[in-house]
């Protein structure tokens, strides 16, 4: 086939009138894959430097026509641009089961500007099928997205169908929340449609994170004595390490927590006082959830036994100072 440029179709050689074979989508959503720097590095994973790294993405560009690397200014990142989560998500559990491990910055969409300087930005098609009950939810919830309602038909069996016009950075984090709300019966789909002008800010996650203050292996008397604060990600026995996030606080704010702390031993003894802890379960994130959760500041750990969260900086001390120089 001759050289094509991003958006282009391929068509049959012999016959330019044929119909297209092959269509190259234009990357929508970029992250940054980074050497992984925690506490817990080259403990689980087989290929753990730049170069191994660097030498894989490069080598997956070879036959997946839709995504990007680049280097960046320094040698332990790269910049790797995909057609969304789901695409750059696929990569990301098949280099973990190959077993590298490196850590994933937050998704974020590809902007661009036009001859006059107006930002623009990736808006998707999205097409869903969802029976009749859940068409009020769904139509909600992607109206908060920045979605717009293109065309609605109803099919026999109960089933509606939906076609919306949505921007790429709406759909961030929306496939678990899709599934929720329709109960494992929607069906969605998308793709790449044009660069249209910048539809305006889209609520993003608005809770915090539960941090460890320090490394070692969770207690269930300090998740106990943490799991009044919110969601836990981590059960008892679990080794943490400093700015590890091993929860969700339901308020717009970071706090840490000592996980690791043990109950005290003495020689009194009260009713009651030693009665078993009582944990509630704790949620086991996914790689996409894991991906949808994280703000700017954090980072996913990726390893081939475990996927761990954390903040980008991880003494609190110094996360302070980083925060106060940046306001």
């Amino acid at each position: 086939f001759p050289e094509v440029q991003i958006g282009e179709t391929i068509s049959s050689l012999d016959n330019p009138q044929a119909l297209p074979l092959i269509h190259i989508d234009e990357p929508t959503l970029q992250m940054n894959f980074s050497v992984n720097d925690s506490p817990f590095a080259g403990k689980e994973g087989k290929f753990v430097t730049s170069r191994n790294i660097r030498d894989r993405l490069f080598k997956e560009v070879e036959t997946n026509v839709s995504m990007r690397v680049e280097e960046t200014d320094t040698t332990d990142t790269f910049k790797v641009s995909g057609r969304g989560e789901l695409h750059l998500s696929i990569l990301i559990e098949t280099m973990r089961r190959e077993g590298y491990e490196f850590a994933v910055s937050r998704p974020k969409v590809i902007m661009k500007r036009d001859d006059n300087g107006q930002l623009l930005e990736p808006m998707e098609l999205l097409v869903v099928e969802v029976p009749g009950e859940y068409v009020g939810t769904v139509i909600e919830k992607i109206g908060s997205r920045k979605g717009e309602l293109k065309d609605m038909a109803a099919h026999e069996g109960g089933s509606t169908h939906l076609e919306f016009s949505i921007p790429s950075r709406g759909l961030i984090g929306y496939r678990s929340e899709f599934l929720t709300d329709t109960n494992g019966n929607g069906i969605m789909n998308h793709v790449f449609n044009s660069y249209e002008p910048y539809t305006g800010d889209i609520e993003q996650r608005n809770t915090g994170s539960i941090i460890a203050h320090e490394s070692g292996e969770a207690t269930g008397y300090g998740l106990f004595n943490t799991q009044s604060r919110g969601r836990l990600f981590i059960g008892p026995s679990t080794p943490v390490y400093e700015g590890m996030i091993v929860g969700e606080n339901p308020k717009n704010e970071d706090i840490v927590c000592n996980v690791c702390k043990k109950k005290q031993m003495t020689n009194t003894r009260a009713s009651g006082s030693d009665d078993a802890l009582r944990l509630v379960p704790h949620s086991v994130l996914s790689l996409e959830q894991s991906l949808e959760f994280i703000k700017d500041d954090e980072l996913v750990e990726i390893t081939p036994n475990n996927i761990r969260l954390r903040k980008r900086i991880l003494n609190k001390e110094q996360r302070m100072k980083f925060e106060a120089k940046n306001r």
